[in-house]
């Protein structure tokens, strides 16, 4: 395979689940080829370095086969290979994740009003 699109490849790769999606994802600038913003319709080639975002993740990764056709996730995992700061970085933003859930307090029912009350004379 030598000419596969981006949008196809993200598609292929299981990055996104409809290839209008990735295409969408490509548009608005959530996805850089080799540092650059992208066209949908730029060619890859194995090597390249691409960055984009999934949800509040951003992960980098290097392409290491061409396809354009989804198949498996064990197979789709072979097209690319996460670089080491993108892990690392990944799981450093879960860890602040999980720190901020167990330092953020939940109440353990709703306040009622003069609960409120009481709450916002503390926020003034």
């Amino acid at each position: 395979m030598e000419n596969v699109r981006l949008d196809k490849w993200l598609w292929a790769a299981r990055f996104y689940k409809t290839r209008s999606l990735s295409r969408q994802m490509v548009q608005s600038g959530k996805v850089q080829v080799d540092g650059q913003r992208a066209k949908p319709a730029k060619t890859i080639v194995s090597g390249q370095l691409i960055k984009l975002s999934q949800g509040s993740a951003v992960v980098e990764v290097e392409v290491l086969k061409l396809s354009d056709q989804r198949r498996g996730a064990p197979e789709a995992q072979k097209l690319y290979q996460e670089t080491e700061e993108s892990v690392a970085r990944r799981e450093r933003e879960a860890e602040l994740r999980k720190m901020n859930a167990l330092y953020n307090p939940h109440p353990d029912h709703k306040p009622d009003k003069k609960e409120r009350r009481e709450l916002l004379k503390m926020k003034r």
